[in-house]
This record gives C-alpha cells, structure tokens and sequence, in this order.
C-alpha cells in the first residue's frame, strides 16, 4: 500500500513537473514581450528632432542653391529670346512684354514664341522666383512686330528682373539688353536699361 501511494506520488510530481518545463518558455517570452517605456519613447523622438535639425538646413541650402541656377537659366533665355526676336521680327527692337515674347511669328502656323510658356506670364512665376521685364521707351515709327506687337510699341531697351518669392528665398538678380547677369544680396536690383545697375554686381 505504502509503494502504491509512493507510486502515485512520483507519477502526479513528474506529470506537474513536465507540465512546468513545457509552459517555461512561452511564460518567459510574455515575460519579455512588454512595450517601450515612455522615458525610451522620449529618447526616440528626441534623436529624431535632432537629425531633423541637422537636415532641414541642408535641404534648405540645396533647395535654395537650385532655384537661383533656375532663375539664372530664366535671364539667360530672355537674353537669348530678345536677341532672336530683334533679329527676326521686331525689326531690331525688342519685344516689350513677356506675353509677346511668346507669341509665335503669325505667318507661321503653330509656331513656336520666341520664349517658352513657362515665361510667358507678365510678372512669370517659376523655381521659386518672380521673373519680370521691364521694357525701355517705346521705338517710335518703328512697324509692327511679326508677332502682333502693334507699330511704335516694339522697346528700344528692355530689363528684366529675378527675384525670390519669399523672403530670404536667395540673391536677387537682374540683366539688359548688354546680356550680363547682375546680383544684388540685399535687394531687388534696380531696373536698368543700360551698365550696371546700383547696387548689383556682375556674375558673368
């Protein structure tokens, strides 16, 4: 009888027992599978704002870098448009807006203006810049452009300007008909037919 109870025994503590060592590891994995805790949260979101602050500027630089490139290339292409357009149709003037800069020559079907549509606006929003043209006195007697400018409004001098949209947006620049790209750090470079504008420096 003794033996039979001993037996009994042994069987319920080894049954118990297996029973332990089967739950042991999953017991231990919930043990383990607890969540961040808020001072370890704060640290994330700390390193985070800390590289955040570290490439917001840079981007900032680049961003601002690119669009005075753009508004460089947009002086260029005014230069280049007007040359086109005095040699070819405005019988050695100058077109006097931006709109009629992009207008095509009328005898040419589905022409091309002399400056793309993305300049064609009167003051011309693009790359973060506004891009305008300031025309000279008006060429009277002169005819009519082959593009529809009216006779006697062709300019005899033109300028035009690129300033940043928004403030602390990147240098000021402005150009002639001389083709030169002027800068100004603190302003919008003043409109100026001919030499160089007060206050502004060449760049090329």
């Amino acid at each position: 009888m003794h033996d039979k109870t001993t037996l009994q025994k042994a069987v319920r503590g080894f049954v118990t027992h297996g029973s332990a060592c089967r739950r042991s590891p999953r017991t231990r994995r919930l043990a383990d599978a607890r969540g961040f805790t808020l001072i370890e949260l704060l640290v994330v979101v700390v390193i985070i704002g800390v590289i955040g602050g570290m490439s917001v500027p840079g981007y900032l630089r680049i961003r601002t870098a690119g669009n005075e490139v753009a508004a460089i290339a947009s002086l260029r292409a005014i230069v280049s448009a007007q040359a086109a357009y005095s040699a070819s149709c405005g019988g050695g003037f100058y077109a006097p807006t931006l709109a009629n800069l992009a207008l095509p020559p009328i005898t040419v079907a589905d022409g091309d203006g002399f400056i793309g549509a993305d300049l064609s606006v009167d003051p011309s929003l693009k790359s973060g810049y506004n891009v305008a043209l300031v025309a000279g006195p008006p060429a009277n007697g002169a005819p009519a452009s082959c593009n529809g400018a009216a006779a006697g409004t062709v300019a005899t001098t033109y300028f035009a300007g690129a300033d940043p949209a928004t403030a602390g947006g990147g240098r000021f620049f402005g150009t002639n008909q001389s083709g030169t790209i002027f800068q100004s750090l603190t302003g919008a470079v003043p409109p100026t037919q001919a030499g160089t504008p007060q206050g502004a420096t060449p760049i090329q």
